[in-house]
């Protein structure tokens, strides 16, 4: 019986313009209609996922910073785990680096990060692993941005914890996702899907592979398992 689904939200609810599809919109709320807890999860922040959670119709329960923040529904408060501080030395590490070359690094919303530092894709995310090869983070390319969080901190960490928040065991939550960071998620929950686009890696570990990409993906894996779910 699944209580909860758990739902990556670029390249799995989007199209690969990073447009949400309205037919994965649609799905996820008619299952919180039906009293389904959706939890959204990504590598933005936790504002974003505020805006995101309304405008989409969820109850309010997030993963943020690519699990360093989540939230339970819109009343909860916000969890924070990881340390910010040691994210920064790590990133200015890497600035400095760098600007030997001349590369200035497009940060994505600095203010507004709890947990982690983001940046733009126009660097080698291996070159950036090896920079920071002492420092006790680590860094995820999601496909869409790189990041650098303190080691141990992911999807699957933040899985496990909100789910004691909402009183629902990690094994009655389905999770579907694309991205490597999203393996993590899929792994610790009772059912992981991984849409047709998704990485090898997150195929690999993955109860279910759809045949459709994308957010079409997603409304498949949603309808194929729609019986599975039951309302608290």
């Amino acid at each position: 019986m699944l209580k909860a689904l758990l739902t990556d939200i670029d390249g799995t609810i989007t199209d690969p313009s990073r447009r949400i599809n309205t037919g994965a919109i649609d799905t996820i709320r008619s299952l919180v209609d039906t009293g389904i807890e959706v939890i959204l999860a990504s590598g933005n922040t936790a504002c974003f996922m505020d805006a995101l959670c309304k405008m989409i119709g969820t109850r309010g329960s997030f993963i943020a910073e690519n699990g360093g923040v989540y939230r339970s529904g819109f009343t909860g408060t916000l969890q924070i785990h990881g340390d910010l501080s040691i994210s920064k030395n790590a990133l200015a590490a890497v600035q400095q680096h760098f600007q030997k070359t001349g590369t200035e690094l497009d940060l994505y919303s600095p203010d507004y990060r709890f947990s982690d530092r983001a940046f733009a894709r126009t660097v080698s995310p291996d070159e950036v692993r090896k920079v920071l090869s002492g420092f006790p983070v680590q860094v995820i390319d999601t496909g869409y941005a790189i990041h650098i969080q303190l080691t141990g901190i992911n999807k699957g960490t933040a899985l496990k914890a909100l789910g004691e928040m909402l009183a629902i065991d990690p094994s009655d939550i389905m999770a579907i996702g694309d991205s490597v960071n999203d393996v993590p998620m899929l792994a610790g929950a009772g059912i992981g899907i991984a849409v047709a686009n998704a990485h090898p890696d997150v195929k690999k570990i993955a109860t279910y592979i759809t045949r459709k990409e994308y957010g079409d993906g997603f409304v498949e894996a949603v309808e194929k398992y729609r019986s599975y779910f039951r309302a608290r």
